[in-house]
């Protein structure tokens, strides 16, 4: 194996120029705080781009999962007092295989989270595992969903299902900006198929700004509370007043001037992650290993990090507990531990897949929803009932993310392809 002499990284900042430009005028005109044209200049191209009235700068991606889930929370169960969270006492349907900063937010607001199975077809909520949560669980009103590594979901079913049963949406997007999804026979952005939308710029994403994230929304009433709440909730007094809860969530002006330089280079981003995309998806050709998938015919994925799979027969024994993983490797077969241990050896920086969040130690006692019902205790010492479903745990076993790096170039590409080659030999 061949070990590069620079770092091939997962994924980096890009920068253009530009975005130093942008924040030298904020220092010459003294607008060093959490208002200036950067902001105002971001917050219009975001929107523009996306294609929705309102983009709210705010300082992560989180904070708009947050704001989102605490607009959501008074709209279906009203105000709440200081001290208490606005889903005190109510369950939340979520994505199951995703970062925890999509879940969170649900504890921030003292919820609890229902974890819904993943499908196969594009890594991301199974509908049908939500009907069966539905079916089980009739009384919550709201979903957060995320499009896993830039690939749209199903949203024209999950969409369906949840008007029908009066569900809101949250559209994690934080991951995805840039794909474009077919709703209705009509191409629109992520982040804008929900109630709410949120998308990131932190480091590692499509667009940086270092940090910073931006709450999305047509509504000038979602908008102007948003903006409210992420500014310490002061009222219109002369002095400082205080009717609710705030926060310090507004984006920095200097971070805004990033992400002002940055935006104008999306489509560049997009094409090279979809370029890295398909000429790993032609280097493992011959290998028993898949691409992370999607709908071809109704949606257009950003590509932010590609990755495979293992087919099932060709994964060699490997086992993880909490903090390590061990393998034995075996002729003609690999498994994520070891082509990940493999790469790092050779200076190139892949990571597992996200560990699905029924999984997590901080959730493990919390419900989690298959297509075919309940999916914890699936087995029984009596009965046979076959393979116990849980897609999200297979992909997380099988899978890893690789090197999607947009300033790697082919040569080192061929690198990380052949060090994965390799690995099956």
């Amino acid at each position: 194996m061949k070990r590069a002499e620079k770092r091939i990284f997962l994924s980096t900042a890009t920068m253009h120029g530009d975005e130093e430009k942008y924040i030298k005028e904020a220092f010459d005109t003294n607008w060093v705080t959490t208002v200036g044209k950067n902001i105002d200049e971001a917050e219009r191209m975001a929107a523009e781009y996306l294609d929705v009235k309102y983009a709210v700068g705010l300082g992560t991606g989180t904070s708009a999962l947050h704001l989102a889930t605490k607009l959501a929370g008074e709209k279906l169960y009203g105000q709440s007092k200081p001290g208490r969270g606005v889903l005190f006492g109510h369950r939340v349907f979520a994505t199951d295989m995703t970062f925890d900063a999509s879940i969170n937010p649900i504890g921030y607001e003292d919820g609890e989270a229902i974890f819904l199975d993943t499908e196969y077809d594009t890594w991301n909520t199974d509908p049908e595992a939500l009907k069966k949560a539905i079916e089980l669980y009739p009384d919550v009103k709201l979903l957060v969903v995320v499009h896993l590594y830039g690939t749209p979901g199903k949203m024209n079913e999950i969409r369906k299902i949840c008007k029908d049963n009066g569900i809101l949406i949250i559209e994690d997007a934080c991951e995805s900006l840039g794909a474009k999804y077919k709703l209705d026979g009509k191409w629109v952005e992520t982040g804008t198929l929900g109630d709410y939308g949120c998308i990131s710029f932190n480091g590692n994403k499509i667009i940086t700004g270092s940090s910073g994230g931006m709450f999305l929304t047509n509504s000038k009433e979602d908008a102007d509370k948003v903006r409210k709440w992420s500014t310490q909730s002061r009222e219109a007094a002369f002095w400082y007043q205080h009717e609710e809860l705030g926060y310090n969530y507004r984006m920095s002006n200097i971070i805004a001037g990033i992400i002002r330089g940055q935006l104008p280079y999306l489509n560049e981003h997009i094409q090279r992650k979809t370029e890295i995309y398909h000429r790993y998806k032609e280097g493992f050709k011959g290998l028993p290993v898949q691409m992370n998938p999607y709908d071809s015919e109704n949606s257009v994925p950003n590509f932010w990090l590609s990755c495979l799979i293992i087919d099932e027969e060709a994964m060699c024994p490997q086992v993880r507990d909490d903090q390590k993983a061990l393998y034995v490797h075996e002729k003609g077969k690999s498994c994520p531990t070891e082509i990940l241990e493999k790469l790092e050896e050779c200076n190139m920086e892949g990571r597992p897949i996200w560990k699905p969040m029924h999984m997590q130690p901080i959730y493990r006692n919390n419900v989690f929803i298959t297509a075919r019902g309940n999916g914890r205790g699936q087995s029984n010492a009596y009965i046979d009932k076959g393979k116990q479903l849980d897609v999200g745990m297979d992909i997380f076993s099988r899978g890893l993310c690789l090197p999607s790096d947009i300033k790697m170039t082919e040569e080192e590409q061929d690198m990380v392809i052949a060090t994965i080659r390799e690995c099956f030999e």
